[in-house]
């Protein structure tokens, strides 16, 4: 008679430890299952021992014990499983305006996505089917879905569809595509009218801790999406020692690079952060974003001009900043055609303001922010970035030969997704207003990344250019030049393209692209490395070093003054004489150039 008031006793035991009674079986996992086996087990265990010790009752096989468990398992599973089916056939039933979506993508985000909407009461959509990213996985299901092709069928897949009437009304990316798997995804999208757009990211698709995930919400393909740059490891410890408990400033932290460099240093403890821009508005918006995300920071903002020597020399004096970022520049070809005089002041004479004021205090590195059109210059503003480039190089030879101290780390690239004043944001505001979209020449092509991309490279280039020499690229001993590896240049024309199919419209017929004309200073290439500096690889990813072409510091700095003065004076002719001068390479193209060397 006492038999099964101590199997119930045996299994509370069992289940207690496991806390089998607290489990939230709605995601129950491998774990969860292999833990009420486990219970079961022993269970059956102290039963077994129990019936042995009161001689209550006699097992009639000695293998009870397993069957038992075994028994007592399958029960307790069932149970639970039976519950979650009830679950899912509430929870997974769509609303009845849900729309039909193909999900295309790889095995584990096309999981999470299922999940996420299996738990979503209101779920606003119906999935018809999967593509998968692997051949293997073609023909099987997947939640009971079926897995309809590779992203390679699509356009087949789509055929299919609209010949059972059931052409999804939109196509949903999963994790793991991007590039041409996603160009291809597009373009048949583009074939079928069907829209695109991504599923949202799997930290928000799965739940944490027993808590509900939030409502399933799309979000649309971005043209970062399209780079398909694969994500480059860094060296996040040795960028947490460069700038932990160390002053930082940071020059032209308003605009998208400065900014960006802002946030990520903030972001690694600095005992403080100095946040410097002539722009007050954009000055402002950064040093709210910092307060808000990194109270415990001490910031400080400070409207100076780079330009103003006597005000740049009396802030470090005062700051005695130890790392400084220098991104401040007038960085938009046509406009410094226009002014060139002012270019050359602010590219050309801030940075020697500024890399001279930080050597003064005993800065321990000035990262200076250089751009792909510093190389074979046909713009003022290109040449007077290279002006820069040779002054901040002959600065960091000097360190290195044990004539100074402060290490002056050059990094170039080109340019980046959504800056203010390039080609994306243009673009987005030209498409808001049913276009035209206004490109150039069919051939501009330049090279892309994302800004995040860029900063974080820049903060490697900061960690390798500062370690000590043995463990240096020999190139930067004599001023060589960090240069990111930005991929393939991209066509100016497919941009354009990818960015109207990406707002759902068709080029050449919903929106027009119209070709405009090469403006003042442009070039239809750029390049990365001048002629006589042969690329080098460095051990770390993304990071190429430039073989140095230097000159001396006193000499450029000399040429700068003079420059300065003719600058200031309103004498275009003898200031830009002299940066050809300087910087021979140059060969100034006011109505733009389509050749390259």
């Amino acid at each position: 008679g006492g038999a099964l008031p101590g199997a119930v006793l045996a299994l509370g035991a069992a289940g207690a430890p496991l806390r089998l009674p607290r489990q939230y079986w709605r995601f129950v996992g491998l774990g969860d299952l292999l833990a009420v086996a486990g219970a079961a087990a022993i269970a059956a265990a102290l039963f077994t021992v129990g019936l042995h010790l009161f001689g209550a009752w006699r097992p009639p096989n000695p293998a009870f014990p397993v069957i038992h468990a075994a028994a007592l398992a399958a029960l307790l599973i069932a149970g639970r499983v039976a519950g979650l089916l009830q679950a899912a056939r509430h929870s997974g039933e769509s609303s009845p305006d849900a729309q039909n979506v193909l999900l295309v993508g790889a095995a584990e985000g096309t999981d999470l996505f299922l999940r996420a909407l299996s738990r979503d009461r209101q779920a606003p959509y119906r999935v018809i089917g999967i593509l998968s990213l692997r051949a293997r996985q073609a023909g099987r299901r997947m939640q009971g879905h079926a897995i309809l092709g590779t992203v390679e069928d699509i356009e087949a897949v789509l055929d299919g569809l609209r010949g059972e009437g059931r052409l999804p009304s939109v196509i949903v990316l999963a994790s793991g595509l991007s590039g041409p798997a996603l160009e291809a995804v597009l373009d048949a999208a583009d074939h079928h009218g069907v829209p695109v757009r991504r599923a949202p990211a799997p930290t928000t698709l799965a739940p944490a801790g027993g808590q509900e995930a939030r409502r399933v919400e799309l979000r649309p393909v971005s043209i970062e999406d399209l780079l398909d740059r694969p994500q480059v490891p860094l060296d996040r410890e040795g960028m947490a020692r460069l700038v932990q408990a160390r002053r930082v400033l940071v020059t032209g932290a308003g605009g998208t690079i400065g900014g960006e460099l802002a946030r990520q240093v903030a972001a690694l403890g600095p005992a403080s952060l100095t946040l410097l821009d002539h722009g007050e508005y954009v000055l402002y918006e950064i040093d709210l974003e910092l307060r808000e995300k990194h109270p415990e920071v001490v910031r400080r903002a400070v409207l100076a001009d780079v330009r103003d020597e006597a005000r740049i020399r009396r802030l470090f004096e005062e700051i005695k900043p130890e790392l400084v970022f220098h991104a401040a520049a007038l960085k938009h070809v046509p406009m410094v055609e226009n002014d060139p005089l002012e270019g050359l002041l602010t590219n050309a004479l801030g940075t020697r303001i500024v890399a001279d004021a930080a050597r003064a205090v005993g800065t321990t590195a000035m990262v200076f922010i250089s751009t792909d059109k510093a190389v074979n210059p046909t713009s003022v503003m290109g040449a007077s970035k290279r002006l820069a480039e040779m002054y901040c190089q002959a600065f960091d030879r000097e360190a290195r030969h044990g004539q100074g101290t402060m290490r002056c780390i050059t990094v170039r690239f080109g340019n980046v997704l959504g800056s203010t004043g390039s080609v994306v944001p243009l673009f987005r505001r030209q498409l808001e207003r049913g276009g035209p979209l206004t490109v150039t020449h069919p051939d501009m092509r330049r090279y892309f990344m994302t800004v995040r991309e860029a900063v974080g490279l820049v903060l490697q280039a900061s960690v390798v250019g500062t370690t000590d020499p043995e463990n240096m690229p020999p190139e930067l001993a004599d001023g060589g030049i960090f240069v990111l590896d930005m991929g393939a240049p991209v066509k100016i024309v497919d941009l354009a393209r990818r960015m109207i199919r990406l707002a759902g419209l068709r080029p050449d017929e919903d929106v027009e692209i119209r070709f405009t004309g090469l403006r003042p200073g442009e070039k239809l290439f750029e390049e990365l490395f001048h002629g006589k500096e042969a690329p080098r690889p460095t051990e770390y990813p993304g990071l190429l070093v430039a073989t140095p072409r230097t000159a001396d510091a006193a000499l450029v700095g000399r040429a700068i003054d003079e420059i300065a003065g003719a600058a200031r004076s309103g004498n275009p002719r003898v200031a830009l004489q002299q940066l050809g001068r300087l910087v021979p390479e140059f060969e100034h193209a006011p109505e733009g150039t389509v050749a390259t060397r």
